[in-house]
């Protein structure tokens, strides 16, 4: 591979992205505690033996995630990945106004999908390119704009994070340089770069948000409907 280093960068990227289709009533629940994983699944099926991972072989990761998720969720103050008496792993969620913590199968749908998404977000051994399927999907439109800030973190720090969504929110929370959208014109697919169009840039210019202008259909072809 010496002498295609370019096809074999290609090769490595494919190879090590990551696809994530996060569905909550599969990441819900006690898992069988046998082995460990170090990377989260597709459909986020895995999160308790991920995080466990974490917590024990990477407690300042670990720390920092929990650090992360009380800023992000208000009312959160401490998360463990919990060993059964039957072999079984579950994650506890410690909320500051009660004095039991809560099993995952009870907290909300928003807080098991964020703290999925800082354990993907923030993997020990992070994947190259990260491609996130509706993000919106289960979680409280307030917190798509942290969860902005967290993909962008994540490519600051070098990943790229490709997501695909059809939430205005989302779309508000995104800079005007980040965005792409799809139009089919004439049985083909063509790619719109937001900050190539000048009309969407004077109205971002003037204050505009891109989820409400998207609603108004000044994303040319792609129907909000």
């Amino acid at each position: 591979f010496e002498r295609f280093k370019a096809a074999n960068a290609f090769r490595q990227l494919i190879e090590n992205w990551h696809v994530s289709d996060f569905h909550i009533n599969l990441a819900r629940g006690s898992k069988d505690a046998v082995g460990y994983d170090d990377h989260l699944s597709i459909t986020g099926d895995n999160l308790q033996l991920v995080a466990r991972n974490i917590f024990e072989n990477h407690p300042d990761i670990f720390d920092n995630i929990v650090s992360v998720m009380k800023q992000r969720v208000p009312g959160i103050s401490e998360i463990r990945p919990v060993p059964t008496q039957d072999g079984r792993l579950l994650l506890s969620f410690q909320d500051g106004a009660f004095t039991d913590p809560f099993i995952d199968k009870y907290v909300s749908d928003g807080t098991i999908k964020m703290f999925a998404y800082l354990v993907l977000l923030y993997d020990p051994e992070p994947h190259p390119l990260l491609c996130v399927e509706e993000p919106e999907n289960q979680l409280y439109p307030g917190l798509l704009g942290e969860l902005a800030e967290e993909f962008r973190d994540y490519a600051d720090r070098g990943g790229q994070v490709f997501v695909s969504s059809h939430s205005p929110d989302f779309l508000n929370a995104v800079q005007l340089d980040e965005v792409y959208w799809l139009v089919k014109e004439a049985g083909y697919t063509h790619i719109k770069r937001a900050r190539e169009d000048k009309q969407l840039s004077a109205f971002i210019a003037e204050g505009d948000q891109m989820g409400y202008l998207w609603k108004e259909g000044f994303f040319h072809g792609a129907d909000p409907s």
